[in-house]
């Protein structure tokens, strides 16, 4: 690990104010995945702004009546909290799912949005990877990539975002308040992180001065028919090969207003609102459910050793959306195939 000064910051102002001093500074929250990129090398901060003191911790309602969870809000309070259970029990589900109890009590809301890729080249100093370091190249495109992405990659980059929490948060279309020099401004979810193309070292669109003071996640009703299927090799502390989050809808079996959102495939949680749209008036059926998941996987494309997940996760929306029309929201399954 390499030297670095450290400062704690009191105020949101002052973060923003710090953050754009020179060199390379990070803020520090929780600290669960930073550290360990601190400790292999990979990130190599110069300076570190301690946020844990600013008045970012509130679970409350957001003025269009949704709910507004603070960014330093940790992972377990925000699983837990009895609005978040009885209004958005699919984030709920999706933050149970990750990571494990410990992680859970110190990870952040804000951080969470930041994890890192855990592709076994970006974590390797040894071998090329374009997210650590840009023009040097991607090892995992020819090399060992069964738990890597099938869709929006490119030449440069097959990585992909590991959070259960944001594939929740697409699904729910949350938005993601942040301020920085020039003010606050909000971010629709699904424009908060980015795919690899050309510059896969970026992972947000996030300006150097801002910081993410709240998720926002709007008023609509999803907390009936819902389901997080995480498939992963073992069934605890592991990351997905594949997460569906499903939420509809229904007006009998007729299906009123449909999300879904993959994990485990893209550079981003991929939520896929023509494919959402094919639910919209249809019936919740076996072959609706077909319909949809076909198109998602429309343009995946397989890079050898994870070729198998383009199957697998037709499968596993079909399967997820079937348990949300039944209402049986099953966070967890076991896969332990190994192609």
């Amino acid at each position: 690990m390499n030297s670095f000064t450290y400062t704690r910051a009191e105020a949101v102002e002052a973060a923003v104010r710090e953050k754009s001093a020179s060199g390379k500074v990070k803020f520090i929250a929780g600290g669960t995945n930073l550290l360990d990129l601190m400790k292999e090398n990979v990130e190599r901060p110069t300076r570190l702004i301690d946020i844990n003191r600013l008045p970012l911790t509130k679970i409350e309602a957001a003025p269009d009546g949704g709910l507004r969870l603070g960014a330093l809000a940790t992972n377990a309070d925000t699983a837990w909290n009895a609005e978040v259970e009885k209004r958005y029990p699919l984030l709920s589900q999706a933050i149970l799912a990750g990571a494990s109890p410990q992680l859970r009590n110190m990870a952040t809301n804000g951080g969470n949005l930041f994890q890192r890729t855990r592709c076994y080249y970006f974590y390797d100093l040894a071998t090329p990877c374009n997210k650590r370091e840009p023009g040097s190249g991607c090892s995992a495109i020819g090399g060992y990539n069964r738990i890597l992405g099938i869709l929006g990659t490119s030449e440069s980059c097959i990585a992909t975002h590991p959070s259960d929490m944001c594939v929740a948060l697409a699904a729910l279309a949350a938005t993601v308040r942040v301020t920085g020099k020039n003010g606050e401004r909000v971010v629709k979810f699904e424009d908060f992180h980015r795919l690899p193309g050309d510059t896969p070292q970026f992972d947000n669109t996030l300006q150097p001065d801002e910081i993410v003071t709240a998720i926002d996640l709007p008023a609509e009703d999803f907390s009936r028919h819902f389901s997080y299927l995480k498939l992963r090799d073992r069934t605890s502390y592991a990351f997905a090969l594949i997460s569906v989050a499903a939420a509809l809808q229904l007006e009998g079996n007729t299906i009123k207003e449909g999300r879904l959102a993959l994990g485990g495939v893209a550079h981003k949680p991929w939520r896929d609102t023509t494919a959402e749209a094919l639910l919209k008036g249809q019936p919740a059926t076996e072959e609706t459910f077909r319909r949809v998941a076909a198109k998602v996987v429309e343009g995946a494309k397989g890079y050898g050793h994870n070729t198998f997940k383009i199957e697998l996760a037709k499968r596993a929306i079909m399967r997820a959306l079937k348990q949300a029309t039944e209402g049986m929201p099953v966070a967890d399954a076991f896969q332990n195939s190994n192609p």
